[in-house]
């Protein structure tokens, strides 16, 4: 039974020792594979400079020269080939390029010609030889058109200028310019007839009447006068409007009534307003219907017993005529 034991012991122990020796044997092998799998990858990512230098040497020496090339496409032939021989860089000192460019210091209008010259001789060689001359004629024709062309710009340019010199001429002068002097002329006209009446200049009672035909009294002058204009009651400061368009003749001062304001009416006519203050309007401008031209001012002297008052008078070449005829 001991032996027996014994035996069993030893079996297990070389079982044992066996599985630990099979199981080392296999990590081993597998750290190896893989191993030499991660070695193949990364030479895979590296870059041999010396192969790549070695491969530029052959092709620098496998490159044909200039002189091979043009030997080259001259025995091969252009007409299959975009390539112009006579082309050089544009950087090249010498640029010559018989087909398209044009050399330094030429024009592009001589180069058109020289061009269209080129085209004309090719077409005659390929119909037999001659050469048509009209080409030549035509560029010198559009060159002296281009020319004349020229010079009416010019021509036009310094009579631009010439014109700007004459507008500032008289300007300097102080004489009006054709802007100005058609400004001038487009004015209103003034076309005023008995028929067209008149608007009151102010509302109030008619303190002495018109009268041409026969004395009327005066109470501040207690003496009686003939009267060419109707004197209205008013009260200081009221405003007083124009009673028919016009332009204004002058406007000035009257010792008997004072501020006043004579106005054109057209055919003739003319109104005055007298015993003013406050005047808006001034010579040469034109006044509306229902426009404003200053206000009451207090009586002159010569009626300080009628009080504040409007002058009012209307006149047909110079001659009185009663206004209550026209006002409405």
């Amino acid at each position: 039974m001991g032996r027996r034991n014994r035996n069993g012991v030893r079996k297990e122990r070389i079982i044992m020792l066996a599985t630990s020796v099979l199981v080392l044997t296999v990590l081993t092998v597998t750290g190896v594979f893989v191993k030499r799998s991660n070695t193949a990858e990364r030479e895979d990512y590296v870059v041999d400079f010396e192969a790549i230098e070695q491969g530029a040497d052959m092709t620098a020496e496998n490159m044909l020269s200039g002189d091979e090339l043009d030997t080259l496409f001259a025995e091969v032939g252009t007409d299959d080939l975009d390539y112009d021989p006579a082309f050089q860089e544009a950087n090249s000192q010498n640029v010559e390029n018989t087909n398209g460019s044009f050399a330094a210091g030429q024009t592009a209008e001589e180069t058109d010609g020289a061009n269209a010259e080129s085209a004309e001789q090719k077409s005659g060689s390929e119909n037999g030889g001659e050469t048509d001359q009209t080409p030549q004629e035509d560029t010198s024709k559009d060159t002296k058109k281009n020319t004349k062309k020229d010079t009416a710009v010019q021509t036009g340019e310094e009579q631009e200028g010439m014109f700007d010199e004459t507008v500032d001429t008289a300007r300097a002068a102080g004489e009006p310019t054709a802007e100005e002097a058609i400004s001038t002329t487009v004015q209103p006209v003034l076309d005023f007839h008995e028929e067209d009446g008149l608007v009151w200049p102010i509302v109030g009672d008619v303190l002495i009447n018109y009268s041409m035909d026969k004395t009327i009294y005066f109470p501040t002058l207690q003496q009686y006068k003939y009267n060419p204009a109707i004197v209205i009651a008013a009260s200081q400061g009221a405003e007083i409007t124009a009673a028919a368009a016009g332009r204004v003749n002058s406007v000035g001062y009257d010792r008997v009534i004072g501020n006043n304001v004579v106005m054109d009416l057209g055919n003739g006519y003319e109104l005055t307003y007298g015993q003013l203050e406050n005047i808006t309007v001034s010579e040469g401008s034109y006044v509306s219907v229902g426009d404003i031209i200053g206000t009451v001012a207090s009586p002159t002297k010569y009626y300080s017993l009628e009080g504040t008052n409007v002058y009012f008078k209307l006149t047909k070449d110079g001659e009185p005529v009663n206004p209550m005829s026209q006002l409405q």
